[in-house]
């Protein structure tokens, strides 16, 4: 019984810190001026039409769900921390969205089985730290027939890269946590979703980002914006060597990534038909 309380006890405070890390910086601009492309491919490829019951699963700022709002879907926008939520209501009320957001974790959904017909996650769901239990969930509430949509980066495009540079700054994940960039091998998430889903399509594909005309205004950005990023320098904030360090390997990163002043990121889209 000790055991369970402190697992229970441990979780909560592992999504306490997640939680903090994303109201960090200013998610919702990377959304916006950086990755806007990414929800609009999502909601196409999961064919959202209107009267669709919709889940976006780590929605943020709605990314993907305002867009398949837009598209006559009926959609929920979930997410563990609610400054996105907030972010992203503001931002459906400019653009005549109509939709609901709700705060909720990925691993532990509060809707009921069977609820959706579409359940998608666009760069959201790869940072639940137990995938196992976030994909269960996926599967859980979607409708036999429904389809699960999901977009990821991939370990070897520029995200994924991204986080390896970041891995010897941040501090040790936490006991049964998994690499968020495993949500971008297509093997990886087959084995995820088993044999509760046919249809299994996956596509690798890029977003082109022409937001930075140098690298340095990429690392700039990034330390300023993303949540993640953010906690990495926090992590090494006293040790001036280290943060030197971390800026000069992120700029070499990105410039070795840029082309005429754009990159292109690598992500996986995949989908799939619950059974």
């Amino acid at each position: 019984m000790a055991e369970t309380v402190d697992a229970r006890e441990a979780d909560r405070a592992l999504k306490a810190k997640h939680r903090t890390m994303w109201a960090l910086g200013d998610y919702p601009a990377v959304a916006r001026q950086v990755v806007a492309g990414l929800g609009p491919v999502l909601v196409e490829a999961c064919a959202v039409k209107g009267g669709d019951r919709v889940l976006d699963v780590a929605a943020g700022s709605g990314n993907a769900a305002i867009p398949a709002a837009l598209a006559g879907g009926d959609v929920v926008a979930s997410d563990l921390t609610p400054e996105l939520l907030a972010a992203g209501q503001k931002e459906a009320e400019a653009r005549g969205a109509t939709l609901t957001w709700q705060e909720a974790d990925a691993e532990a959904l509060t809707f009921e089985d069977g609820a959706f017909d579409a359940v998608m996650s666009c760069v959201g769901v790869m940072f639940a730290p137990h995938h196992q239990a976030a994909a269960d969930e996926l599967v859980r509430v979607c409708r036999p027939g429904g389809t699960i949509g999901l977009l990821n980066w991939t370990p070897e495009g520029f995200i994924g890269q991204m986080f390896a540079t970041m891995k010897p700054y941040a501090p040790p994940p936490p006991p049964g946590a998994q690499p968020p960039p495993l949500w971008g091998k297509e093997e990886h998430v087959r084995a995820l979703l088993g044999d509760r889903v046919s249809d299994v399509e996956g596509r690798r594909r890029t977003i082109r980002v022409d937001l930075f005309q140098e690298p340095e205004e990429f690392r700039d950005f990034f330390k300023k914006a993303y949540g993640p990023t953010i906690a990495v320098y926090r992590n090494i904030a006293d040790d001036p060597e280290r943060t030197a360090a971390l800026d000069a390997a992120l700029v070499d990163l990105a410039q070795g990534a840029m082309r005429d002043g754009a990159m292109e990121w690598e992500y996986l889209l995949l989908t799939a038909r619950k059974g």
